[in-house]
């Protein structure tokens, strides 16, 4: 991009719309290029500013921030949209996310944390606020099959646990032998044991068991 990301800001306070103005301006890595207090307002001017991303309420007059998703999706497809609202609904989240958002973070953030997930969402990556991951971690588990239905933690014997560990944190086996005094075939042994006795396939299912059982934190 050869030049600042072109931000729009749709939100129906405009006290917040001026808080966020001046956050952006004083960062002097984004320039904000219009505001919008309503649904309708920020579907024009975003087909007439087309911009890079847009900072979108849910909550406002005429159309809320769900409503417009997809026809911005439409007007502005390479446009990011990043959701700022006060809902932690996890149904909001789904919504958002399904309806093409990019990113979901709660008002309640740090200004720090905004300014990552703008960052981030800029980059192509999809933002959501910490305290709201575990719903979509528990979305990407079968339906069929809830975390104690796939075995519990506890079950593993105390190597096999150490083992999965490491694993899901993304150390090779050859790394886990070397920092437990195994062979990296006894390695593979504890962890295909493992795995088994948890009904789990692949590291990516790994990671979601282990992130939604706390074993690793996702920081």
């Amino acid at each position: 991009m050869d030049h600042l990301p072109r931000v729009l800001l749709a939100d129906d306070h405009a006290v917040l719309r001026s808080g966020l103005r001046l956050l952006l301006t004083s960062q002097n890595e984004f320039e904000v290029v219009g505001e919008a207090s309503s649904g309708t307002e920020t579907l024009t001017l975003a087909e007439q500013l087309q911009p890079d991303l847009i900072l979108l309420d849910l909550s406002m007059p005429t159309l809320g921030g769900l409503d417009v998703l997809p026809t911005l999706r439409k007007l502005v497809p390479s446009t990011r949209i990043l959701i700022l609202t006060m809902h932690d609904d996890p149904q909001y989240l789904r919504q958002a996310l399904k309806h093409g958002a990019s990113g979901y973070v709660l008002k309640k953030a740090a200004d720090a944390e905004l300014l990552s997930a703008m960052r981030g969402v800029l980059r192509g990556e999809v933002y959501v606020h910490p305290s709201m991951t575990r719903i979509l971690l528990e979305d990407m588990l079968p339906e069929s099959q809830s975390v104690s239905e796939k075995g519990a933690w506890g079950s593993l014997s105390e190597r096999e646990q150490e083992v999965l560990k490491m694993v899901a944190l993304g150390h090779t086996s050859a790394e886990i032998a070397s920092q437990l005094n195994l062979s990296a075939k006894t390695v593979e042994t504890y962890r295909a044991r493992g795995m088994e006795k948890l009904g789990l396939r692949t590291r990516a299912a790994l990671v979601r068991f282990a992130l939604l059982e706390g074993i690793i934190n996702n920081d």
